[in-house]
């Protein structure tokens, strides 16, 4: 059987339905939203688990209980075994160094730093000599295509190539698990395209567990080993891209693929009840 290398268990998380000052005192008696509402799951090891589901539907929020930047307000999350929740700040920040990557839409480079030095970060920071980490994050930019700009800055590249520094920057640590929220989705299409490619591309070679937050079916299902479907803090369908294109949950779960040509998926016998021969 294959192994789970993180699991959550009846994992809730609300938040106040307003911040910052009530301009209404109807305001005060709004109930709580359920930004997690009772979630569990196991995410395995060498998987791709996409996560799609409208804005507001807390796929974000899930993502980042995953590292504890968001913490649950009850139930628990399991890394390889261990409660997130058992370890101390400086446990929790040695966790996300070294073992949970993450990539951001916002790319989040350092603009006074070269690309070479950007994609090092990680291991400057857990104390990777010089030599070293240039060495490493150089091969790593050798495997996203951009060995070539390694002595420019961040501001010199285009959209595309600041992300594929950002998903070299989380790779060159060489974590567990690399969670990905939104990455490809301020990009122009072809480039996303490839860098979905990319992302498969390494995926094959490195077989890591990756964690990808999206709103784009699309993109979920070229990506995707399984699926998980969120409404309004809850989980209403989790599967392969076969198990939700053939038999889904619910309308809402049906809406994110109307429009996506999903023959690729699609089971001989689920155009049983459509076409039937002539006898």
């Amino acid at each position: 059987m294959t192994q789970s290398i993180i699991e959550l268990r009846r994992v809730f998380k609300s938040y106040s339905p307003s911040t910052g000052k009530k301009l209404f005192s109807r305001e005060e008696n709004k109930p709580p939203v359920n930004a997690l509402d009772d979630i569990s799951l196991q995410i395995t090891a060498g998987e791709i688990f996409v996560i799609v589901g409208l804005s507001g539907s807390g796929k974000s929020t899930l993502l980042r209980t995953l590292n504890f930047l968001i913490q649950p307000g009850s139930g628990d999350v399991l890394f390889q075994g261990q409660a997130l929740g058992s370890l101390n700040a400086r446990e929790m920040i040695e966790l996300r160094r070294s073992q949970i990557g993450m990539v951001f839409q916002s790319f989040a480079l350092f603009d006074e730093r070269t690309v070479l030095d950007n994609v090092a970060f990680g291991l400057e920071v857990s104390g990777v000599s010089r030599d070293e980490r240039h060495k490493r994050a150089h091969a790593m930019l050798e495997k996203v295509g951009l060995a070539h700009v390694a002595a420019q800055y961040p501001h010199q590249l285009s959209g595309g190539m600041q992300q594929r520094v950002g998903l070299a920057r989380a790779l060159v640590v060489n974590p567990a698990v690399l969670l990905m929220d939104e990455a490809f989705s301020a990009l122009d299409p072809i480039i996303r395209r490839d860098m979905q490619s990319l992302l498969l591309v390494l995926q094959a070679e490195q077989q890591r567990t990756v964690v990808f937050v999206t709103h784009d079916m699309e993109e979920a299902l070229r990506l995707g080993t399984r699926i998980a479907i969120m409404e309004e803090g809850k989980l209403v369908q989790v599967g392969t891209p076969e198990n939700i294109i053939n038999a889904p949950a619910s309308p809402y779960v049906r809406h994110f693929f109307s429009g996506v040509d999903t023959s690729r998926w699609q089971l001989a016998e689920s155009f049983a009840d459509v076409w039937q021969p002539t006898l």
